[in-house]
């Protein structure tokens, strides 16, 4: 791997496997930390106010009407679409190299955003300013409260012209952060009591039960979470990341590299070299489906092609980063329990 990719990994690539550890990009959200409340705005009436609302990192903003100049990480512009939430400003995987609409970008149409940045550190200051944004939404995967995507070398800059909120998706599971984007949502104006917001919600209730009763009735059946890079293969562990610690917790029989070979990533995934990639036995392979990944059907290495799993077609794709909508995550959670009801015994 040369020195430039493997500092593209040791940054953007410790998402590589589902996991990312502290970026340093911690931005400070105006306000008070007293807040009781997790959000509270004039529903339905963007524009209108005040509205306030308390992050994952213990912030609250407060602004004296609900913002409609919001730029957010892709991700969760997507999820805010979802809910009937537009936003015109957005930063983090937008577009493919074909300019068509990223992975992450869910329904909205790309062609309608304001760009600032398509790829991690980077971020257009100059044009975020002339924006004016109100406020600025996003993730963050650490302890810490590191903004998503919001680059190190610039998020001072940044942080002067708005305030911050995060959503935590660090060591908890999605039903978690899927609750939390969704008051982050009502805040905004959103109605979670629309029919729609209401079954997306059910959706994703009883696939959660139908993995449950897969899980239970194949504990034979082991699954891989894995990720490809031209030189590595990743595999990850359920720590930290909230898909597959729910997954864990509905009772999936997951593959866990050992704490030893994890700990240069922080506990979030071993690195395998292609010869050594199949270490791990496993019936189904879920791979990260992001477009800074190699897809499954891009493979070429031989060893891949080999692995029972990939030969039984038992290949599935993983959102490692979750559009935060119950609507976006219903079918992972079902295409992961149909996976697991049809599998054949291939480790």
């Amino acid at each position: 791997m040369s020195n430039a990719r493997t500092a593209r990994f040791s940054r953007r690539g410790l998402l590589a496997a589902g996991g990312a550890l502290g970026l340093g990009a911690l931005v400070t959200a105006c306000g008070s930390e007293d807040s009781k409340d997790s959000g509270s705005g004039a529903k339905g009436a963007a524009g209108s106010g005040p509205w306030s609302f308390k992050d994952d990192r213990g912030k609250t903003v407060s602004l004296d009407h609900v913002p409609t100049k919001i730029v957010a990480f892709t991700g969760v512009a997507a999820a805010l679409y979802d809910y009937g939430i537009e936003v015109k400003g957005v930063f983090g995987p937008t577009k493919t190299k074909d300019g068509k609409a990223d992975v992450q970008a869910g329904d909205m149409d790309v062609s309608k955003l304001t760009v600032f940045g398509n790829r991690f550190d980077q971020f257009n200051v100059e044009q975020y300013a002339a924006f004016q944004p109100e406020v600025l939404l996003t993730t963050t995967f650490d302890a810490a409260g590191s903004l998503w995507y919001v680059p190190e070398a610039s998020k001072d800059k940044i942080a002067k012209l708005a305030p911050s909120v995060a959503i935590s998706v660090f060591d908890r599971q999605l039903p978690k952060p899927l609750q939390r984007m969704a008051e982050l949502a009502e805040s905004l104006g959103a109605d979670l009591k629309a029919a729609k917001a209401v079954e997306a919600k059910k959706r994703f209730e009883a696939a959660s039960e139908r993995l449950r009763k897969a899980a239970k009735s194949r504990p034979e059946i082991k699954v891989l979470a894995g990720s490809a890079s031209d030189a590595i293969f990743y595999v990850s562990g359920s720590n930290f990341s909230i898909d597959l610690e729910y997954f864990k917790a509905l009772g999936v029989n997951l593959v866990e590299p050992p704490e030893k070979a994890k700990k240069a990533n922080g506990g979030w995934f071993e690195n395998l070299s292609w010869e050594n990639v199949d270490k791990y036995p496993a019936d189904i392979i879920m791979m990260d489906d992001r477009a800074s990944t190699i897809q499954p059907a891009d493979i070429t290495e031989a060893t891949w092609k080999k692995l029972p799993a990939v030969k039984a077609g038992q290949v599935i794709a993983r959102s490692p980063e979750p559009i935060l909508s119950y609507d976006k995550c219903t079918p992972l959670v079902e295409n992961l329990a149909k996976a697991i009801e049809s599998a054949k015994k291939v480790s």
